[in-house]
């Protein structure tokens, strides 16, 4: 349903929410008139929030005259955020080893976007790693480490080499796993290993006589693996200990509950991943995200990857009054950068 806001009160609001922000505290209508930029008197700025506060997206706090923005009323100042140019000045000169993968090191590189993404934003900054069943690859190899314990080495389509510990139900020798490789190798190479996994179950019949037991074995073996993955992904945070110095927004039984969360990594991972579209930046509040644990927290997610496919997502954790003029360009701008890292890996 479209909103009846007008303009001059649009103006207005994003006045009072802009005030709110930087100061946490409710918003007279006396500032308002001495900041705005059009003329316009305290007594009608009183009007224009009481309007404001009848649609929503105003609500006065106990003993105060002022107002505070609601989570509806965050929903729309991101909105129109949305439709204005926001431009990352102040990062869009970040240090290339922010971005860069040394010696392959893939974890170093998301560590390292996790932390620019927080020291920019003054929150938690987190990236969510590929999962590596769906990157499209181009060599492939399996190095067995013990009985029934394997190591997967994949080189991606974009020349990252990437590394992941398999432990399966089945074993195979080194042997039996070389033949596997180069099967996989010679008939799917661009595509991701979920995608070898399915093809296996539905034409493993024309393979039979050829491979023997392997390639029920490596269906197995890749069928455990997918499943596993997708219960252990990998997240990397960093800024959670600047919560700290924020506790008065919020409510301490939330807060202990999302530093539960925080320690259960592979459950954010996932409650994250879930979230994830094809938005250019998604921005989440309150109670938007339907999650009483975080209810007190703002999201603000894109996601990386190349132009073949998503790989993963990143962005920021913080209370809902965050500064969205800042942190919204610049989780665009960290995801961008990211992209680009692996359109020239080499």
């Amino acid at each position: 349903m479209k909103s009846r806001i007008r303009e001059k009160d649009k103006y207005i609001f994003q006045l009072i929410v802009d005030e709110y922000i930087l100061t946490g505290k409710p918003v007279g209508s006396a500032i308002i008139a001495q900041k705005s930029n059009i003329s316009v008197s305290p007594a009608t700025v009183r009007n224009i929030m009481a309007r404001l506060e009848e649609e929503g997206y105003l609500e006065k706090p106990h003993h105060s005259a002022g107002r505070i923005p609601t989570d509806k009323g965050l929903r729309l100042y991101v909105n129109q955020l949305y439709d204005q140019v926001l431009t990352p000045e102040d990062f869009l000169e970040l240090p290339p080893e922010n971005f860069a993968v040394e010696q392959g090191d893939f974890s170093k590189l998301l560590q390292n976007v996790s932390q620019v993404l927080s020291a920019y934003s003054d929150n938690i900054g987190f990236v969510i790693s590929p999962s590596l069943a769906r990157v499209l690859f181009k060599h492939v190899r399996f190095i067995r480490i013990s009985e029934k314990k394997f190591m997967l080495i994949l080189v991606t389509t974009f020349n990252l080499i990437l590394t992941e510990i398999i432990e399966s139900t089945v074993d195979m020798t080194q042997l039996e796993l070389d033949r596997a490789s180069r099967f996989i190798e010679e008939k799917f190479a661009g595509k991701n290993l979920i995608y070898v996994h399915n093809y296996l179950q539905k034409e493993f019949p024309r393979f039979r006589v050829r491979f023997e037991d392997v390639l029920q074995k490596l269906s197995l073996l890749l069928r455990v693996y997918t499943l596993q993955e997708d219960e252990t992904k990998k997240i990397y945070l960093d800024g959670t200990a600047k919560f700290i110095s924020k506790v008065n927004l919020f409510d301490l039984k939330r807060l202990q509950a999302l530093f539960q969360k925080f320690e259960e990594r592979a459950k954010l991972a996932q409650l994250l991943s879930d979230l994830i579209s094809l938005d250019r930046v998604r921005v989440l509040i309150g109670t938007e995200l339907d999650l009483p644990d975080i209810a007190d927290c703002s999201l603000i997610l894109s996601h990386y990857g190349s132009e073949e496919q998503i790989l993963g997502s990143l962005g920021i954790i913080g209370p809902k009054r965050l500064p969205y003029r800042k942190v919204i360009p610049l989780v665009e701008y960290v995801a961008r950068r990211l992209s680009q890292t692996f359109r020239i890996t080499h």
